[in-house]
């Protein structure tokens, strides 16, 4: 869904690079264009909800904080029906720069309730990524296995294996 695809980019916004966390939506135009594209304007005071959405959710997905946290953001939030061609629909009514920061709310709640406990974050210590576990056994650990899950596992076979890791020189020499 695409509710979930904005969740996650949302939530993966703050990777881990050369051993140390980065923030794509403090780098240039990244938040900006991010919001733009899921039908924001970019404003900097939408920016600022975004940022303080993200990063109370992050903390949530974590277990660092209760889902309380999130209440503050959804003051005066309300959703309001409408019949659409027979149909009832739900719309969101909120301050337009607060709209995308209440949607990646509401999805986070959504994935909550119809797929509890999938998302979650990387089991990699060293990551700081998210994951959907969309398989259906819902064992996935790791954001990407090719890169975490590989990781982990070379690092579990070389410990039960002791110090018998291949030597990498670190000079050529040039004789």
């Amino acid at each position: 869904m695409a509710g979930d695809e904005a969740l996650l980019e949302a939530l993966n916004s703050t990777p881990t690079r050369d051993g140390g966390p980065s923030d794509l939506w403090e780098e240039g135009q990244g938040l900006s264009q991010w919001a733009v594209r899921h039908g924001g304007d970019g404003s900097p005071s939408e920016q600022a909800w975004l940022r303080r959405t993200r990063d109370a959710l992050q903390r949530v997905v974590r277990g660092e904080s209760r889902a309380e946290v999130l209440l503050p953001l959804l003051e005066g939030v309300r959703k309001v029906p409408f019949v659409d061609d027979g149909h009832v629909e739900w719309v969101v009514e909120v301050e337009t720069e607060r709209r995308l920061a209440v949607e990646l709310i509401l999805d986070w709640g959504r994935i909550q309730e119809s797929s509890p406990g999938r998302l979650r974050a990387c089991a990699n210590s060293e990551c700081s990524l998210f994951l959907l576990d969309r398989s259906r056994s819902n064992t996935a650990r790791w954001c990407s296995m090719r890169s975490c899950g590989n990781r982990i596992k070379a690092r579990r076979h070389y410990a039960r294996r002791g110090s018998e890791r291949p030597a990498v020189p670190d000079e050529v020499s040039a004789e």
